[in-house]
């Protein structure tokens, strides 16, 4: 990853990808950016009393089940602090709705059964859209996206999203990347950077729509 500075503020960013001791920091910009999107709230039922503590408990385990599984887990920085982090599922990796057992057993332990199943499902759900609407099935996932909030609307969405195509040029194997916006107004950051809408799908009792970039589309917006 190289070093870019955002030319409308003074924060000098840094992408790089994480390592074990960011893990931490991620996790905690992660729970801040995503405790209140209607998605994780329905996904974990957020009118219960141990809705943060689930969430947060989630939140880690992704992160570890993502280290554990070599995913990219990009991280954009000034200095030491963390301004913002994308992860991604490779295809190939046997990284989907599937998991393996010990990731199961895990979030089962933090977020509760039908958390777990829910988010099992909602995997399921994405992958069958793509594989009806697009033919696909060997593609990246974009799993998490967030900028620290207190570094907002300053650009740095943009530069996540360009690391994510970065990481889809470096895996010559992915057909493009899959991201499933619940929040209308993230629809014109993707839309950007080459995103095109593949179909609306429920998840549960929360709506979004599936956006897709194809893997030739990265490269034109890129080069």
């Amino acid at each position: 990853m190289t070093t870019t500075t955002a030319t409308d503020v003074k924060l000098q960013g840094e992408l790089r990808y994480l390592v074990a001791e960011d893990l931490k920091y991620a996790a905690s910009l992660l729970f801040q950016a995503y405790h209140d999107d209607a998605l994780l709230m329905s996904l974990f039922q957020s009118d219960k009393t141990d809705y943060e503590k689930r969430l947060r408990a989630a939140i880690r385990e992704e992160l570890h089940a993502f280290w554990e599984a070599d995913q990219p887990m990009i991280g954009l920085f000034d200095g030491d602090s963390l301004l913002g982090v994308v992860c991604l599922t490779e295809p190939g990796k046997s990284f989907g709705p599937g998991r393996y057992w010990h990731w199961r057993l895990k979030m089962l332990l933090t977020a509760g059964y039908v958390s777990t199943k829910q988010l099992v499902e909602k995997e399921e759900i994405i992958q069958a859209a793509i594989s009806k609407e697009l033919g696909l099935g060997n593609y990246h996932m974009l799993a998490f996206i967030a900028v620290n909030p207190r570094y907002q609307q300053q650009g740095w969405g943009d530069m996540l999203v360009r690391a994510a195509q970065q990481a889809l040029e470096d895996a010559p194997q992915s057909e493009g990347i899959a991201v499933l916006i619940t929040q209308p107004q993230h629809k014109n950051l993707f839309a950007t950077h080459g995103f095109r809408s593949v179909t609306e799908l429920q998840i549960g009792e929360i709506g979004g729509e599936l956006f897709f970039a194809p893997a030739t589309a990265a490269e034109v917006v890129n080069g």
